[in-house]
């Protein structure tokens, strides 16, 4: 016998079903853009679309604007920097008490590099731009995608050992606006 009250999603059409993955992503960008205090909750159901649209559209927007013989390079190096990067700041907090699981901490530093997408776009848009306005575009996402991950990761580790389990992630976004700034 079926739960009449849970949702059957085999019989949901497939725009239905893609109309609600992306709400669901929008719902945790938004978490992203605004960190609170209840957002904590808003990433323990993990999913992996969002961080991988995000990454997607920053290694493409960065390997557009790599020399011609640099594209593919370019974008290799994005996927596997927020990839293996995210894999490993959540070993380290892993191996440090936390209690998040790898996908729900794969999923948060995933989610938390939309502003640095946005610093893509922005510097992509507008080409030509010294270092001099980069750094502080690329100094306020660095900032602000360091907090929201704060905001979610620094919760799940014991707190005598917070600043081992952050330093790791602003270095992680540290790496990742490095490679936006110099585009």
């Amino acid at each position: 016998m079926i739960n009449s009250e849970s949702p059957n999603t085999l019989d949901e059409p497939v725009f239905q079903t893609i109309l609600r993955d992306l709400k669901m992503v929008a719902f945790k960008l938004y978490h992203v853009i605004l960190p609170r205090g209840n957002a904590v909750n808003a990433l323990r159901d993990w999913d992996l679309w969002g961080p991988l649209i995000l990454c997607l559209i920053m290694a493409i927007f960065l390997s557009v604007s790599a020399a011609e013989d640099q594209k593919a390079l370019e974008f290799t190096i994005v996927f596997v920097v927020v990839w293996c990067g995210a894999a490993i700041v959540t070993v380290n907090g892993q191996l440090l008490g936390g209690n998040l699981s790898f996908f729900q901490s794969v999923c948060v530093l995933g989610y938390c590099i939309f502003p640095l997408t946005i610093a893509t776009i922005i510097i992509w848009v507008i080409q030509n731009l010294s270092i001099i306005f980069k750094l502080p575009i690329v100094g306020g996402a660095w900032f602000w995608s360091s907090f929201a991950s704060y905001g979610f990761l620094g919760s799940s580790v014991p707190d005598n050992r917070r600043l081992l389990a952050v330093y790791p992630v602003l270095l992680f976004y540290l790496i990742i606006a490095w490679l936006v700034i110099v585009q």
